[in-house]
């Protein structure tokens, strides 16, 4: 299973390969290979808050605040 999410900074649709990373608030950053061009890019760390969905949406906040239930 994998996700695609959408680099602000870029534009760039990335592929999430750790969701543990991703879904756990207490990680800042997830390594995310980026979709661009015919060949597979090497993974990199992305910031967890350089990334939204593809419709725009931010990341829940439970995925990214480990304080969001105060």
């Amino acid at each position: 299973m994998f996700m695609l999410l959408q680099d602000k900074e870029t534009g760039n649709l990335v592929e999430v390969n750790d969701l543990q990373a991703l879904l756990s608030p207490n990680e800042a950053t997830v390594k995310v290979q980026v979709q661009e061009g015919e060949e597979e890019q090497d993974p990199e760390a992305l910031k967890k808050s350089n990334l939204i969905f593809p419709s725009g949406e931010s990341l829940p906040r439970c995925w990214v605040d480990a304080e969001y239930r105060k």
